[in-house]
């Protein structure tokens, strides 16, 4: 359990103090926008302000935009201890638990001996225990875990290191030791929660988790329902208080379904449905008529499912739909835009005459916590934009579920027939169920069936199919171009630049070398590959295939003792990874199949700004690896990255193997 502190303002700064009056009281929506719009700046004189945002952004459980924030007030102010510790927080709850618990050592060893630093780097080593691969390994980091927490409770007597450690004692054995500290802890919070102007959410949460540990589960019952009451919306934190709790009934060999009653992390849903009718479609499927009736089985299906979090597209129709229905219960919001957003409103937006499509558009990306553009440009050929959007969208909700231990679950509103092709709602269905997920379905077939019949001229008429392929002599475009989403990597030799001209033939026998036959073990998903100088470039039809090679590469890279091999023995590698769609081709001048678009140009720039021997991807790889549930790597949160030549920023990730970490 980890108890957020709300500083107060700094003395002398009135600036400082409005800019945390606005967020001591915002939502999780309007906390995005005022880092967005930079409001923060005005009180960029003191570091109180990035404080309080990192604060309250993780209390409502968005642990990477928190990175975002106290890493840029760290750019500020580089040793202030509070910002470096919601630092290490923020890494833990976006699970990089290795880097958390690495800052949270430093700050130790500068003998910072704070309730704040030893509590948050027992969590680090709880967190571990978690993903250790053996029982020995898992016992050892909750020793680890329980001596640093007692630590912090000897020194400081605070309650919220004490329930952690009475917590961790039990699960390493020591119960009569854990119940003593609880008894303790209980005593303390009780007097506590006396003062009723006191935000008391940790208080409560620690007297349910001492209750626990006492064995007491009606006071526990009690404690949580009104630690539930004061921390309602505080997802975060919610999700820290069940994890304990969760932790404490396995122990005790008791069912923990009962908690999730009273510390309820809503679902999240992924959204995916038809568009309104254009006005020249042959065949009606989402007549406007039929909008309302539509509007209202959203609804029944949200107050059934009680979602909190809704990621979605916002074309006309269906998403808008579902994304006003989920704002007006207060749900967090995301939108994912499959190209830029002028083009996306004349293409799925603006196109119904006499309509207010556009403008309901603009309000629910006005309204929306975050808003992504998948692509800067929509692909020229087949439906590759929009099956990537979906694909991005899937992956997005599946992170937002890891962070919070929740569940996701799809939505469509489809007619259940086949669709208009690839990137369209009946597809992305097909793409779901393959991937495992079974949604939930709104048939639009039925409601249209069961409703008022259209107006002449708009009744349902055979559907017009396209000529076959290949009944034309000429070829078209989409015959000598095609389009797919694909993952790519890039690499550089670090080092390459300072080789003598005898050592070139020798990097090529040795460095290239080892890098082809480790091509032979990938080469069913290797789709394209090409070198210059010493850069790397392959192309992959799997996001897990080209995640496991860059880490074999990677390995490869820094554990060769080039120096055996008459190399210099500083040779490595910088490998970059990202995901998304390109045109595919016979090249002219190769005469083989080569890989072309804005995101191959995307994936070089995330290549220079690669530390040597590392993986980083782009939040679209880390997306999709998630959405299609990679199991041998792991993504952790980089953060906003400055790209090669001026390019902006990027959301970047660290890629890993999913390995146990060590003491």
């Amino acid at each position: 359990m980890i108890r957020q502190r709300i500083p107060r303002s700094e003395a002398g700064h009135r600036d400082v103090g409005d800019v945390l009056q606005s967020i001591s009281s915002a939502s999780l929506g309007e906390l995005m926008s005022i880092w967005r719009a930079r409001a923060h700046e005005e009180g960029s004189g003191s570091p109180a302000v990035f404080r309080c945002l990192g604060e309250r952004v993780l209390a409502q459980g968005e642990p990477l935009l928190a990175y975002d924030v106290v890493s840029a007030g760290l750019g500020i102010w580089p040793q202030d201890v509070r910002l470096r510790q919601l630092q290490g927080l923020a890494l833990s709850r976006s699970g990089a638990t290795e880097r958390a618990n690495a800052v949270l050592e430093n700050l130790r060893r500068e003998d910072d001996a704070s309730e704040e630093t030893l509590g948050m780097l027992g969590r680090t080593y709880k967190d571990l225990a978690a993903t250790a691969a053996t029982r020995k390994q898992r016992n050892a980091f909750l020793k680890r875990a329980a001596e640093t927490y007692s630590r912090a409770y000897e020194a400081t007597a605070g309650y919220w290191t004490g329930i952690n450690a009475a917590t961790m004692n039990l699960l390493i054995g020591k119960t009569e030791l854990a119940q003593r500290l609880a008894r303790r802890v209980r005593d303390e919070c009780l007097k506590k929660i006396e003062d009723p102007k006191e935000d008391h959410y940790w208080e409560l949460a620690a007297l349910g988790e001492a209750s626990l540990i006492l064995r007491d589960r009606s006071q526990a019952r009690k404690w949580y329902a009104h630690a539930a009451e004061a921390g309602k919306n505080r997802f975060g934190d919610l999700h820290s208080s069940r994890r304990n709790a969760r932790l404490i009934l396995q122990h005790w060999n008791e069912d923990h379904g009962w908690i999730e009653n009273y510390l309820r992390i809503p679902c999240v849903l992924v959204f995916a449905g038809h568009m309104i009718d254009r006005p020249d479609r042959t065949t009606p499927r989402f007549p406007s008529e039929f909008e309302s009736q539509v509007a209202k089985e959203i609804q029944r299906k949200i107050d059934r499912l009680k979602p909190g979090f809704g990621l979605a597209s916002a074309a006309c129709g269906s998403d808008i739909l579902f994304l006003e229905a989920m704002l007006d219960t207060g749900a967090e919001v995301s939108v994912v835009l499959p190209y830029n957003e002028e083009d996306f409103v004349r293409d799925s937006v603006d196109f119904v005459p006499n309509s207010k499509w556009r403008a309901r558009f603009e309000r629910v990306l006005a309204r929306s916590a975050r808003v992504i553009t998948a692509s800067t440009q929509r692909m020229g050929i087949g439906g590759s934009s929009y099956e990537f959007c979906s694909q991005l969208l899937l992956g997005l909700a599946a992170i937002r579920c890891r962070q919070l231990d929740t569940t996701l679950v799809p939505l469509v509103i489809w007619n259940e027939t086949p669709g208009d092709g690839p990137g369209g709602t009946a597809s992305i269905v097909e793409n779901w169920r393959k991937i495992g997920y079974e949604p939930e379905i709104i048939n639009l077939e039925k409601i249209c069936r069961r409703s008022l019949p259209l107006p002449a001229g708009r009744q349902r008429r055979p559907l017009q199919r396209s000529r076959p392929a290949g009944t034309d002599t000429a070829q078209t475009s989409e015959e000598l171009f095609g389009a797919r989403v694909v993952a790519i990597l890039f690499a550089d030799a670090v080092g390459f630049s300072k080789l003598t001209e005898p050592e070139v033939p020798r990097f090529v026998e040795h460095f290239f070398g080892a890098i082809a036959r480790l091509t032979k073990k990938f080469a069913g998903s290797i789709i394209a590959r090409n070198t210059w100088g010493d850069g790397l470039y392959f192309v992959f039809d799997e996001v897990d295939q080209a995640g496991e090679f860059a880490l074999a590469l990677a390995e490869m890279a820094t554990k060769t003792d080039w120096a055996k091999k008459g190399l210099r023995a500083e040779l490595n590698l910088r490998i970059a990874l990202h995901a998304g769609p390109v045109y595919e081709f016979d090249d002219p001048i190769t005469g083989r199949r080569n890989f072309s678009g804005t995101h191959v140009s995307r994936a070089a720039r995330i290549e220079p700004i690669t530390p040597a021997g590392q993986v980083y991807a782009s939040e679209a790889f880390a997306a999709l690896a998630a959405a299609h549930r990679t199991s041998n790597f792991t993504c952790d949160y980089v953060g906003q990255t400055p790209l090669a030549k001026g390019y902006g920023t990027l959301p970047t990730y660290h890629v890993r193997a999913r390995a146990t970490a060590r003491l």
